[in-house]
């Protein structure tokens, strides 16, 4: 039963939280690794867990791999997906990831600065509450 499977690719605060980044924007891995602080073994297994079960898909753009929220998925649970982005938005964790993602997204930063100094990107997005 593809629901079932789809409810335990859910079933983890990680791949929760990486779902509420991308119900609001396409990023890159390297941007889900800074947003959340996790490293690039636990993103890729998150990832590869949520892009089998449909929920998400990937585009290789040049040497980065940018992801969105599956339109198949959304189209076959339209309840789901608007209880997810109502849900999510209550949950502390994911309002405060929300909040460091806009502050990225107005920042001007890009791929290429995380790859240049993902340190230094990580150390500002730690300020933003």
């Amino acid at each position: 039963m593809r629901l079932a499977e789809v409810f335990r690719a859910l079933a983890d605060e990680t791949r929760l939280r990486i779902v509420n980044l991308l119900l609001r924007s396409e990023l890159c891995v390297c941007e889900i690794e800074a947003l959340l602080r996790i490293n690039q073994s636990n993103a890729s297994r998150h990832l590869s867990r949520l892009k089998n079960a449909g929920i998400i898909k990937s585009e290789k753009q040049a040497q980065w791999v940018h992801y969105c929220l599956d339109s198949q998925f959304k189209a076959d649970n339209p309840r789901l997906y608007d209880y997810l982005l109502e849900q999510l938005g209550w949950v502390a964790k994911c309002s405060s990831d929300v909040k460091k993602l806009e502050w990225y997204k107005n920042s001007g930063y890009t791929c290429e600065h995380i790859s240049a100094d993902k340190e230094q990107i990580t150390g500002l997005l730690e300020g933003v509450e």
